[in-house]
This record gives structure tokens, C-alpha cells and sequence, in this order.
């Protein structure tokens, strides 16, 4: 089909083949993956009548390049179509790439993302272990108050900014079938550069923060948590802003390029538990209680500190046996 459009489409047979092959094959993967979503989830009673694809937003431009549409020569980037591209290195690439998709953000900045195999750095061991509880407050509170994480605030440092150009959109916005104006898209850009230094930013402190911890410690049990669910509550702008999901990722990320053991702990009732005795409470703590009290065992210890011991008992990282004796060949968890 590809062939023949480019036979009758003049504006077609000018570019490159491989970029459109590729477009072609991912719509058709991502169709498929769609509707095959869509049909997991609609009852067997109700599939007849399927919903019909859904047309979404235009899109900024992407095209991916095969190995046989692109080559690295003297520090350029040669697409197929005799494009020749003046590339600003970020880092070195650590081996051959297999294919790269140059796209354009938001902001209008041109990017090429270039893929290589995963080389894995495995760091020294340091006999110690990590247990990782997410919140609101604190985007990670850990058993070792050394490792915690604060909520950097970027984006509420931002907001005056982001106000300001909400503002001048909306006096500047167009009426329905009328083009923008100069004034409009200025701010436009402007607002969208606010946001993605606002994602550098938390991009940058989740990583330097991850890397700290996998270099710290041999195995890390990490609470798996799905913040979906904060985004219809009352504290939606503090959780968007904490980044909990980006700075989840960026420590699995590192923890497997470094060789670590990371554990992923289920989240239900780790706000209930007593990381002392395992005894759990009737009912749940409300948001505003921060410290857990056991009716138990009588300890008394931060809520947050508390949840993220219950990672390590869960993970089967805690050093402790059933008598309080440390069992032989047991990693020590760090002094808080």
C-alpha cells in the first residue's frame, strides 16, 4: 500500500521510506493494543457493539529511523532522504545504536533519542538494606533519616510564573475559527517551557536521590505504589508536585543498572501494621494522625518511619529472626 501511495502522491515519494514504514507499523501495534484493551474490559453481553476509534489530538512530529535509515558520521546524524543533522551531544553513546526517533516537544526543541543495549555497572557491596515508604508530605521517608526524600516543591515555586501566563492566555485567546495571536503563542511557549523545567527538575532530584540510595545499600524494598487515586482527592495539586511515580521509576532504573536488589512491597495496610510486634489495628489512621501508637506492644514511632520498616519485614529484609537475634549471613539495616 506504501508503494502504491507513492507512486500517485508526488508529496509522498519525497521523503525517506523507512520513516514512513515505521509510522505505519506503529499505528498498526498501538491500534492493536488498543483495542485489544478495549475488548479485555467490555463484558462478553456487550462487545457487538465495540466503540468505533477514537481520533486523538495532533500530535507534535516523531519519526523513528531503522539501522538501515541512519549512520553516525564525524559527530552528525545522516538520515535517509540525505538529511544531514548537527547534533549537541548530551553524553557519549556507550555502544552502536540500534535505531533512533528524532520528535519534537512541546517547547519546539528538536530531540534525537538513540537506542543501545543496557550495560549494567554493578557497585561494590555495602552489607546494608533500605526500606522506602511514599508520601505527600515527604516524597520518601526511609528507615535511615539520612536517605529521606522532601518534597522538593518545584512546581509551587513555579506557580506565580504559571499564573501569570495562565492569565495572559486567556486575554489573548482566539475566538472559535480565528488564528492565534502573536501574544497568544508567545505565552503559549512560554508556559510550556515553565513545565518542562519544572520535569527537569524533578527528573534531576529524583535521579541524584536514586542514585544515592542504590549506592548506599545493597537491597531496597520499596513500596509499590500507585498514586493514581490522589489525582480526584484534595491534595492532588502536593501529590502531582512531590513526583512520586518519576522518582519511583528513576530508583528501579538505577537499582537494576547497579545490580541492586530491589523488592517491590505490596501497599495495602502498611499504615496498619506495627513494625515491632506485626500486631495490626481495627481501624485505618486518618491522613492527619502522623504518629503510630500500637495498642499492642505500647511502641510509639513517626507514621511514615513506621510504614517503611513494614518494607523491609514484608521484603523479608529485616535483620531481626522471630527472637531478635539476627539470623547468620543477614544484611544490617542502616542506623537511623
Amino acid at each position: 500500500m506504501l508503494t502504491e501511495a507513492r507512486g500517485r502522491l508526488p508529496w509522498l515519494r519525497e521523503g525517506s521510506s523507512v520513516p514512513q514504514q515505521q509510522v505505519i507499523r506503529d499505528f498498526g501495534t498501538s491500534r492493536a493494543k488498543a483495542h485489544k484493551d478495549i475488548w479485555e474490559r467490555v463484558p462478553q453481553r456487550q462487545r457487538a457493539g465495540m466503540p468505533r476509534w477514537k481520533k486523538k489530538r495532533e500530535a507534535v512530529p516523531s519519526l523513528n529511523y531503522t539501522r538501515r535509515g541512519f549512520r553516525l558520521k564525524e559527530g552528525r546524524l545522516h538520515l535517509a532522504g540525505g538529511i544531514v543533522l548537527a547534533v549537541v551531544w548530551s553524553r557519549n553513546l556507550p555502544a552502536e545504536p540500534s535505531s533512533v526517533r528524532v520528535y519534537q516537544d512541546s517547547v519546539g526543541h528538536w530531540y534525537g533519542s538513540f537506542v543501545v543495549p543496557a550495560q549494567a555497572r554493578p557497585l561494590p557491596a555495602t552489607g546494608r538494606v533500605l526500606g522506602v515508604d511514599w508520601g505527600v508530605k515527604e516524597t520518601a521517608t526511609t528507615t535511615s533519616d539520612t536517605h529521606d526524600l522532601p518534597r522538593p516543591q518545584h512546581g509551587r515555586k513555579a506557580q506565580a510564573k504559571l499564573t501569570r501566563y495562565d492569565r495572559m492566555m486567556a486575554r489573548r485567546r482566539p475566538k472559535k475559527g480565528q488564528a492565534a495571536s502573536k501574544g497568544y503563542r508567545e505565552a503559549r511557549k512560554w508556559r510550556a517551557k515553565t513545565y518542562a523545567k519544572i520535569a527537569r527538575q524533578r527528573q534531576d532530584t529524583g535521579r541524584k536521590w536514586a542514585k544515592k540510595v542504590v549506592t548506599d545499600h545493597d537491597a531496597i524494598a520499596v513500596e509499590d505504589f500507585k498514586p493514581k487515586f490522589l489525582a480526584k482527592s484534595s491534595m492532588a495539586r502536593k501529590a502531582a508536585d512531590a513526583a512520586i511515580s518519576a522518582t519511583k521509576k528513576a530508583l528501579i532504573e538505577m537499582g537494576h543498572k547497579h545490580r541492586r536488589d530491589i523488592r517491590l512491597v505490596h501497599p495495602a495496610h502498611t499504615t496498619m501494621d506495627c513494625a515491632s510486634c506485626g500486631a495490626r489495628t481495627k481501624h485505618a489512621l486518618p491522613l492527619s494522625e502522623r504518629t503510630y501508637t500500637c495498642t499492642t506492644c505500647g511502641t510509639v514511632s513517626p507514621r511514615d518511619k513506621n510504614s517503611a520498616h513494614v518494607m523491609l519485614h514484608r521484603a523479608g529484609l529485616n535483620p531481626a529472626g522471630a527472637e531478635g537475634t539476627r539470623p547468620p549471613g543477614a544484611l544490617l539495616p542502616e542506623a537511623a
